[in-house]
């Protein structure tokens, strides 16, 4: 069953990381669609991003988080910095405040995943050479580097968050 999600962006559709005890890096990668305006312009509705679960957090980096007062909702945000008790995380869009404006600090343990790639579907039909050339140079963007694992102590082994995880998920 999907889970809800918050304001930013959403993992409709997120494959989540599958065990067996491999522990490859593709078992730890999944989709995420943004619903929400909360990272314009980075991030628009309808765009998809491919997450990595369970990788170090960067300051910059665009994480997928369960919101801090309703944990089945997951939220897209940019990870700002490293405060006491976890991270200050903000929409880029200026005009939508469901961020750590409103709720403070992310705890660690509620950071699910990092995006590490944007896909943005074509907008309408793409008739004519030029449009189709605009949109394939601008649909597939990096939002970070390679992947990193993330230390034992910034997680929760492996049972930890992401393996609570459906295997489709929904944030905003």
């Amino acid at each position: 069953m999907p889970e809800r999600t918050p304001q930013g962006g959403s993992t409709h559709g997120a494959q989540g990381p599958e065990r067996d005890g491999h522990g490859g890096p593709l078992k730890r990668i999944g989709l995420a669609e943004v619903y929400n305006p909360s990272m314009k312009p980075t991030l628009l509705p309808g765009d998809q991003l491919v997450v990595t679960y369970g990788a170090a957090v960067r300051p910059g980096d665009i994480v997928v988080l369960r919101h801090p007062f309703q944990h089945d909702l997951l939220i897209v945000k940019r990870a700002i910095e490293r405060r006491p008790g976890g991270w200050w995380v903000r929409g880029d869009n200026p005009r939508v405040e469901n961020d750590s404006r409103e709720f403070g600090t992310v705890p660690d343990d509620l950071v699910v995943a990092r995006a590490w790639l944007r896909l943005r579907p074509p907008r309408g039909l793409q008739r004519s050479p030029g449009p189709v050339l605009r949109w394939s140079a601008s649909a597939v963007r990096p939002l970070s580097g390679p992947l990193r694992p993330r230390t034992p102590a910034a997680g929760s082994g492996a049972s930890g968050p992401a393996g609570l995880l459906s295997k489709r998920l929904r944030a905003r």
